[in-house]
């Protein structure tokens, strides 16, 4: 081994007691269930979970966009469901219909487009939506700029440009409402950002669920400052290590599944009632993010810093919205937002994690319906109707 691995290794060892702070309450409380549920049993029931629940099976029509560095990126129409046949009415000559209102979903760090299945599922028929999963997440293929020996972190500003090749393929033409979850919404102010023309010619809403405009770095999700600080320092070296040794930490992962599980549900959830289901099908999500890809994209967030980006915002109908107990990106940073736009909905959900979408599905949909509502891509009484969860 190098000397230069050789001292990468020595920090991740040193990071260990750092990281444990971060891990200590998710590990009491999966020590506490080990007293009762034996480790075959949970297994078991993460099985029978996976098999049963529902959550993440919504497909629409399949597509491919091209990234400027050749990446290829997935995503997934569902139409509006066509009316009744209507009498046959006359058209002027050279006049077609308006295109439809395309609204454009973005997903968060090591998530997917599935993680937006209730939304997905009540707005289904009612309004064009496109689902898109992010560079190395999901359905599309690991990012080319970050592949072999001279690869590179991943930027939001390369974000926001993936975006940009999914609109151009899936949405060529007519008005958009953009929605981002975290990292969704730091990659739509990275669209905003490189083209404002764009925001303003076309984007006729927007919403920000869960993220910020910039300074993730003063973030402590919910550490005290010492075991913060530490985190901090160590993290991002320990990453890189972790994801030189992709394969070793991957066996590593599924040996620790308990505390791992522990972990997300910590720092994706509020509610001590979650449904066990919803909380294991986020964690199949995280879960299936390998560790090198989580190396690469976490610098990205320290670097971020769009506030500037919102002012092209301002003249549109804006809803930002979080929840209250966000560890992760939090809420504060969703009040940042509005402070900016002061036209802005802010929405704060009582007793809401980071992954709010999933954790109280209707509050989320019920907001976004009223926002399709006002921009006028679904009928106010359809809104309605369609705002359940499923």
């Amino acid at each position: 081994m190098s000397e230069s691995s050789t001292d990468n290794w020595r920090r991740a060892g040193f990071a260990g007691a750092a990281i444990g702070v971060l891990a200590a309450g998710a590990a009491a409380g999966v020590a506490l269930e080990r007293l009762t549920v034996g480790r075959g049993m949970r297994q078991k029931a993460r099985l029978a979970l996976d098999a049963s629940a529902p959550y993440g099976s919504l497909r629409g029509t399949p597509g491919k966009a091209l990234a400027d560095d050749g990446t290829t990126l997935h995503y997934e129409i569902d139409e509006v469901e066509p009316d009744p046949p209507a009498p046959r009415r006359r058209r002027l000559f050279g006049r077609k219909p308006p295109a439809p209102v395309t609204v454009v979903f973005s997903h968060g760090y090591c998530l997917g487009q599935d993680s937006w299945h209730f939304q997905r599922a009540a707005l289904r028929g009612l309004v064009r939506t496109v689902y898109w999963d992010q560079r190395s997440h999901g359905r599309s293929a690991r990012g080319v700029a970050q592949s072999g020996p001279d690869g590179v972190p991943v930027s939001i500003d390369q974000l926001g440009r993936d975006l940009k090749a999914v609109i151009d393929a899936a949405a060529p033409e007519g008005p958009l409402v953009l929605v981002g979850h975290s990292m969704g919404g730091m990659t739509i102010m990275a669209l905003a950002d490189r083209y404002p023309e764009l925001i303003r010619d076309r984007v006729v809403g927007a919403a920000f669920v869960g993220t910020s405009a910039g300074r993730l770095g003063e973030v402590n999700y919910g550490l005290p400052s010492a075991g913060v600080n530490a985190v901090r320092r160590v993290l991002p070296g320990v990453l890189k290590a972790l994801g030189s040794q992709a394969e070793l930490v991957e066996r590593g992962r599924r040996a620790t599944a308990d505390l791992f599980a522990g972990l997300i549900k910590k720092y994706s959830f509020s509610s001590r009632d979650v449904d066990p289901a919803v909380a294991r099908f986020a964690e199949r999500m995280i879960e299936a993010t390998p560790i090198d890809v989580v190396a690469e994209f976490y610098p990205a967030f320290a670097e971020h810093d769009k506030a500037a980006a919102l002012e092209v915002f301002r003249e549109i109908p804006v809803l930002a919205l979080a929840g209250d107990r966000d560890l992760v990106t939090p809420s504060a940073h969703t009040e940042a937002i509005a402070d900016l736009l002061p036209e802005a909905e802010l929405v704060i959900v009582d007793d809401g994690g980071h992954l709010v979408m999933l954790e109280h599905p209707e509050a989320v949909t019920d907001r976004l319906a009223d926002l399709l509502a006002k921009v006028g891509a679904v009928p106010v009484k359809a809104a309605k109707a369609g705002s359940g969860s499923s």
